[in-house]
C-alpha cells in the first residue's frame, strides 16, 4: 500500500524478497543469526529483508560457484529500484553446494 506517495515497508519487503528469490544465484533468504533481518507485516514477517528508514538489508543464502562480491553487486543493482530510494545492503549469510540452477540447494 502507498501512503502519501510513499510505499509501506511491508510492500517494499515483499517486492525485494520476491525479486531476490528469483535470482538464479540465490538459494534462499536468511534472517541472520539473530533473526534481525526481517520486516513485520500483517500476519507475520518477511524473513530475510529488513526495511529501515534509510536502507534495506537483505540476507541471502547463495549457490556456490560465482564470486560473492559479484553476486552481491548484481543483487544490489537489481533490487535498488524496488527499495523506495533507500540504500540496499546485501549480506551473504551462507553458501550452499551445487551451482546455481542445478536444483541441489534448499529451493530446488
Amino acid at each position: 500500500m502507498t501512503v502519501d506517495g510513499v510505499d509501506e515497508p511491508g510492500d517494499i519487503a515483499r517486492r525485494v524478497a520476491g525479486a531476490a528469490l528469483r535470482s538464479r544465484d540465490v538459494a534462499d533468504l536468511s534472517a541472520g543469526a539473530f533473526g534481525t533481518l526481517s520486516t513485520p507485516v500483517p500476519g507475520g514477517r518477511v524473513r530475510g529483508v529488513a526495511v529501515r528508514a534509510d536502507s534495506v538489508e537483505v540476507g541471502v543464502v547463495v549457490h556456490f560457484g560465482r564470486p560473492l562480491p559479484e553476486i552481491a553487486g548484481g543483487l544490489r543493482r537489481e533490487l535498488a529500484p524496488l527499495a523506495g530510494g533507500r540504500a540496499v545492503h546485501i549480506s551473504v549469510e551462507d553458501v550452499v553446494a551445487g551451482a546455481a540452477g542445478t536444483g541441489t540447494g534448499p529451493r530446488s
